[in-house]
């Protein structure tokens, strides 16, 4: 095809004219040319009317590291473009003339075939399929007749572009990086809070419920540090939720859930505390489950923390009253109306700050200030809406807007209950079962060598670290395991998992007992193949329950004499 660029019977007119030998101003012409064509600084690509490549200069094998033999007549621009780009332009164009215009070279050249100057960014796809911003004009090459010859697109680095790009992505870097040590900082913070509070909390349970019985005034003094040790929990908990669902990483199960189970078994958990200032409850009875699609364990915090907002901030003798109802298309509305002082205009509107109370903060209920902020993002990352209405004197109504759903759940297994038999003591001095601690730190060992010394018939070996707790397992073969999962030199998990391939001690149940309470923490280790995972501050009478469970369920698998005898 004829030179892109130079027109020579033109030149030499030009040249005649203003009176210059023509030879002379056709090689300046051609070394101009030349001088454009090799420019490492550009990406010059002509082609012919069809769209493929007819000249690639040195620039543009530069920037795109194709060599002009991989491209000439064998290809054409828009395969050398991000194809979801060239399909953008493509829907904009058709848009915008109102024709159906094809997502390939067609959608690059529509407006230079038509006579309209355009200059577009693009990304360009390398050879090695790295990529860069580029910005392209394109223009048809015509003959005297304006018959369209071919076209030139002309490129060069948006710099522009490439440097905001560069900077968004350093941006999203150290975002990344410091929510990941956000989030590793404020476990790490939970970890080290659950210790502590874990000596604090068991130890004031044990003298709460020990004999002699406090007198009343030690009564209310140990009620007092039981009353701040569970506040200081819940807002470490809540703490850690706020930060998953900022930080994208709040893990859902979302699936059809019975609502009037939930209900229920809300009901029977906030009951004491309503009966405790004599608040009635009300809760609707449903003719029908109504399935909503939510997460089971997380709809329960929310309509617990409700729930719990609604009594705590209620008067004394006042009522509550839960209602359901259909709202929009395939939506249910769970409302919870408390008697309480209300709320004005101004502090509905900083309702969901977190750690804001509304001047509640000398109410003689304690409050964290993120329960509803918590529970507004639970609800939202399940698809739902929450809402308040309230009125000075009055009281208040808080609902939750959730999807309904005709989907059946999926049938439960049952699984076989426990037998709650146990056989006849080793001897009249031995205890009926052994238990192996493993935990290395001092005050945890002491708060369950004090509880289990309330159970005669349990006795206690305790280890200090995972190495030693896996000889002493091997060596007394306990009845049952509780391990820590941050040990020295070894980790709870990995302790399990020695035990579980060594035929001596692989029918043993081993509770995990820590202070990595987040849910993936709990889901992994039950993944894992703990028994159960218990999180500290230890609950006694949940500790407890989880023993008898754990031991009841080892009479069905007791070894053999010869596989107890060391």
């Amino acid at each position: 095809m004829p030179s892109p660029i130079v027109n020579t019977d033109r030149v030499a007119k030009t040249a005649a004219a203003a009176g210059r030998a023509p030879e002379s101003a056709l090689l300046e012409t051609r070394a101009l040319q030349n001088a454009i064509l090799h420019s490492a600084n550009f990406s010059i690509i002509a082609t012919d009317p069809q769209g493929v490549i007819q000249l690639f200069n040195v620039g543009a094998e530069r920037m795109l590291g194709y060599s002009a033999a991989q491209v000439v007549g064998k290809t054409n621009p828009s395969d050398l473009h991000d194809p979801t780009e060239v399909l953008a332009r493509a829907q904009s164009l058709s848009l915008e003339f109102g024709v159906a215009i094809a997502p390939g070279f067609e959608a690059l050249a529509y407006k230079a075939s038509r006579g309209i100057e355009d200059i577009y960014e693009l990304t360009y796809i390398c050879a090695d399929q790295s990529r860069f911003a580029a910005i392209v004009s394109i223009t048809a090459l015509r003959d005297d007749f304006g018959e369209v010859l071919g076209y030139l697109l002309i490129g060069s680095h948006n710099s522009v572009r490439a440097r905001v790009e560069r900077e968004l992505n350093d941006a999203m870097t150290v975002a990344d990086q410091a929510n990941l040590a956000k989030s590793e900082f404020l476990s790490n913070m939970s970890h080290e809070l659950r210790t502590p509070l874990n000596a604090i909390l068991g130890f004031a349970q044990l003298i709460e419920s020990g004999a002699p019985a406090p007198t009343p005034s030690q009564q209310r003094s140990i009620a007092q540090i039981l009353r701040a040790g569970w506040y200081l929990l819940d807002l470490i908990n809540e703490i850690l939720d706020l930060t998953l669902i900022e930080s994208g990483k709040m893990s859902l199960s979302l699936e059809p859930i019975a609502l009037a189970e939930v209900l229920r078994e809300s009901r029977a958990m906030i009951e004491p505390q309503a009966s405790k200032r004599g608040i009635r409850l009300n809760f609707p009875t449903l003719e029908s489950p109504f399935l909503v699609t939510a997460d089971r364990t997380r709809i329960k915090q929310v309509l617990l923390n409700l729930l719990s907002n609604a009594i705590k901030y209620n008067r004394d003798g006042g009522s509550v009253v839960v209602n359901c109802s259909l709202a929009a298309a395939a939506r249910l509305r769970i409302s919870v109306t408390d008697t309480g002082d209300g709320l004005s205009p101004e502090q509905l509107r900083q309702l969901f700050q977190p750690f804001n109370r509304l001047g509640q903060e000398g109410h003689v209920g304690e409050g964290t200030g993120i329960g509803l902020v918590v529970s507004k993002r639970l609800v939202e990352l399940m698809g739902g809406v929450v809402g308040v209405e309230s009125t000075v004197s009055v009281g208040s109504v808080f609902w939750v807007e959730l999807n309904l759903t005709s989907a059946s759940r999926q049938p439960l297994i049952a699984a076989e209950a426990p037998v709650a038999v146990r056989p006849a003591r080793r001897t009249a001095e031995s205890p009926l079962y052994t238990l192996l601690y493993v935990e290395d730190n001092p005050a945890n060992l002491m708060l369950v060598e004090d509880l289990i010394a309330r159970r005669p018939d349990i006795g206690l070996l305790t280890a200090t670290d995972g190495n030693s707790g896996i000889a002493v397992a091997r060596l007394s073969r306990p009845d049952l395991i509780l391990m820590d999962i941050n040990l020295p030199g070894m980790s709870g998990v990995e302790a399990l998992r020695i035990l579980a391939l060594d035929p001596l001690t692989a029918r043993i149940p081993v509770i995990a007992l820590s202070a990595n309470a987040g849910s993936r923490d709990i889901t992994r280790g039950l993944e894992a193949g703990f028994f159960r995972y218990l999180t500290k501050p230890i609950k006694v009478v949940e500790f407890l329950d989880a023993l008898d469970v754990a031991l009841a369920s080892t009479v069905a698998i007791q070894p053999s004499p010869a596989e107890r005898t060391p």
